[in-house]
């Protein structure tokens, strides 16, 4: 037996122990939610509302064990522990996380793009009366069918038909008219966002002024250094002439500013991982575990 594996088999069975004793003994995996007693504007009826809320709360509402929210914690824990698993290597645990993971959120997708697609847009536009009945109730009773939905849901029924075994052409058309009507419109969001606006975010004064008139040389340096990054990186892209002496000076401090940014843009991503790692470790941690507890949620417990 490998090194590694019987190292591994300690560290697993030692989880399992501390699991093991601190479930016996209540001090960790539990989840609850606090009961409200809430007087609507009739003071004759009184309801239980639910909600999470910190134990610590206690002293003016009570609380209760909640099975289901018990049941998603250690399921998220396990789902959390196996994806970590990966660390270690490819494993069945790892490959039964990510198979859940990515079944359940293109369950999820489909749900919501049917509810907002197919029933929010179309069929409440085509039959308001029906959906007022089912499942829109909110509807306006003055709002009448819109004929002008029948073309998406012709285009809908086309797209669908490469599903049959045979016409499958037919839903060419229907695919051409939604690659092209999508380009154009991000044609036009994506040149209003990163050519004209990028452009008019340059325009920037060199010699900036406080609000009193006097001389802002913060503002100022930060304005002429972001014009002169964006002349050198200009500079650097221009190949019609040749990266020699001072044009060439100005290439090369255009790759030292490209580096930083792209330097800037790695570290942001890492930074934006590096936060979703600590979310699942204090989760694992505080939630789970009860081995910390920054919130002050189990005072008393």
């Amino acid at each position: 037996m490998k090194q590694s594996t019987i190292i591994w088999t300690v560290v697993l069975v030692l989880a399992g122990a501390f699991l093991i004793v601190r479930t016996s003994t209540g001090q960790m995996g539990r989840a609850y939610v606090i009961d409200e007693q809430v007087e609507p504007e009739d003071s004759n009826i009184t309801w239980t509302i639910s909600k999470d809320a910190a134990p610590n709360q206690t002293d003016t509402l009570g609380f209760r064990f909640s099975w289901s929210r018990t049941i998603g914690l250690w399921v998220a824990a396990f789902c959390t522990l196996a994806i970590f698993s990966f660390l270690y290597g490819d494993n069945p645990l790892y490959k039964l996380a990510e198979a859940v993971f990515v079944g359940s959120s293109a369950g999820y997708a489909m749900a919501i793009g049917f509810w907002d697609g197919i029933v929010t847009l179309l069929l409440k536009n085509l039959t308001p009366d029906l959906m007022r009945a089912t499942f829109m109730p909110g509807i306006k009773p003055e709002e009448q069918a819109n004929l002008l939905f029948l073309i998406p849901l012709a285009l809908g029924i086309a797209m669908i038909w490469r599903l049959a075994p045979a016409g499958g052409w037919i839903s060419r058309w229907a695919l051409a008219f939604f690659i092209g009507a999508t380009a154009g419109i991000r044609l036009l969001a994506y040149f209003e966002s990163d050519f004209v606006a990028q452009i008019q975010s340059t325009v920037l004064p060199l010699i900036a002024l406080a609000a009193d008139g006097s001389f802002d040389w913060a503002t100022s340096l930060k304005n002429i250094t972001i014009v002169f990054g964006i002349l050198v990186c200009t500079v650097y892209f221009f190949f019609s002439i040749e990266h020699k002496g001072a044009v060439g000076a100005a290439a090369r401090v255009g790759i030292w500013f490209l580096m930083i940014t792209f330097g800037a843009g790695f570290g942001y991503t890492v930074m934006g991982r590096i936060a979703l790692l600590s979310g699942r470790l204090e989760f694992l941690y505080d939630d789970w575990l009860w081995l910390i507890d920054p919130l002050q949620k189990r005072i008393g417990m």
